[in-house]
């Protein structure tokens, strides 16, 4: 916990103690037990945000997304509780909210993104009642789920902000869900649903939009493409959407709505932020393009792969080889692929693993057809994923996952 002393030091200051930070603290204690460690995570709970969209569908237990942050930090690392307020790369120094000062031989920078609620008009005033939710927090993936049990007919529409975005696939992931469920209770028919997103094209990568495609077709979906929510009434039911030059307003009985998506304010107002806000890494290496004792990954990076649980599973070994390599005085040769997984939920037993790394390339881990559905990605979705995360991901185990060197 925090000491009474006004400064700390310890040789690495990891920034962030969700997915990233406590894999990050476990894989390199596992390399080197003598290491000195702290986490900076003000939070005292821990979630599984890969799980929400299954709790908005009603197929996984809300309370099994959460657990307690104290009993997730390694053994031997030092949880700093506080935020981090504002870095002095110069002085190897990260300022807390606690007023607490921490100084660092090496850095890990990886507190996540925000959620933007107040980039859509309206949307804080109605989140979470009137039948607008959202499944990027656990409470309101609960509403999801309550809201859309709710109904026996109406128009049921689905969002997406421009990109990035946490997770790119989960706006639509809650659609096919929901669909799927209405299709086998016989209520399809009573529906109209459609999917609003900011995007020129359904997915990202173009080899899992046929697939998706006809899913889309399968539950009557109408798509609508670089259809941007701006604004919302929850109390009238109605949203509106910016299409090229032209507003358009539709009615609605339920709404997932996904905020625009951002870099933490200390972040995009910090020196190893870009233009745009985000984190400044190479792509390959993680290290700050301009601090070389600096390194980031997961959701605040700049660098162009998908933002994704699965990602940073992959990221957090390169981190961590060149970290110590750094620490020893060698080349830092580990690189990231830009490897990212979407597991798309098309139906309730079945999943379109969509697995990619940088410019789209497939990555799939093994040597199957992941642009069909299928019964054994449900299975690694809704089974073995949630197991990967807690037993294995955050215990510095990396079955799978040995990084690549140039």
């Amino acid at each position: 916990m925090t000491q009474p002393s006004n400064t700390q030091r310890h040789q690495i200051i990891i920034v962030g103690g969700g997915a990233a930070g406590i894999s990050v603290a476990a894989s390199l204690l596992r390399r080197d037990q003598s290491l000195d460690i702290g986490i900076i995570e003000p939070s005292d709970r821990h979630f599984y945000q890969a799980a929400f969209t299954l709790v908005g569908a009603g197929c996984y237990a809300a309370e099994a997304t959460v657990r307690e942050e104290v009993g997730l930090i390694p053994s031997g690392v030092n949880w700093i509780r506080a935020a981090a307020t504002r870095f002095d790369p110069d002085g190897n120094i990260v300022e807390l909210d606690s007023g607490l000062s921490v100084e660092y031989e090496y850095l890990v920078v990886c507190p996540g993104l925000a959620l933007n609620w107040e980039g859509i008009e309206g949307l804080p005033e109605t989140i979470g009642k009137n039948n607008v939710s959202s499944n990027y927090l656990l409470e309101y993936a609960r509403y999801t789920r309550s809201s859309l049990e709710s109904l026996e007919g109406g128009r049921l529409l689905f969002t997406q902000p421009p990109m990035p975005i946490k997770c790119a696939g989960a706006p639509q992931k809650i659609m096919y869900l929901a669909a799927n469920e209405l299709e086998r209770n016989n209520k399809l028919g009573n529906f109209d649903i459609e999917f609003h997103t900011a995007t020129p094209a359904l997915f990202g990568v173009a080899d899992f939009v046929p697939p998706l495609m006809k899913y889309i077709e399968r539950y009557g979906v109408s798509l609508n493409l670089q259809s941007n929510l701006v604004a919302i009434d929850g109390a009238a039911k109605k949203a509106v959407f910016q299409q090229g030059s032209e507003t358009v307003e539709r009615e609605f009985d339920f709404i997932h709505v996904v905020p625009p998506q951002i870099a933490p304010e200390f972040i995009r107002s910090s020196p190893f932020a870009d233009e745009a806000g985000w984190f400044a890494v190479d792509q390959d290496t993680l290290r700050h393009t301009e601090h070389t004792n600096v390194y980031a990954l997961g959701d605040v990076t700049n660098a162009p792969n998908a933002k994704t649980a699965a990602a940073v599973r992959k990221q957090v070994p390169v981190v961590c080889e060149n970290v110590l390599a750094a620490i020893a005085g060698r080349q830092q040769n580990c690189v990231y692929d830009g490897y990212g997984a979407c597991p798309l939920t098309v139906e309730h037993g079945k999943v379109v693993l969509a697995e990619f790394g940088y410019g789209g390339k497939l990555l799939p881990t093994f040597p199957v057809d992941n642009t069909k559905p299928s019964r054994k990605a449900w299975f690694l979705k809704r089974h073995l994923m949630p197991h990967i995360y807690w037993n294995l991901m955050l215990r510095g185990r990396e079955t799978l996952i040995k990084p690549q060197r140039r």
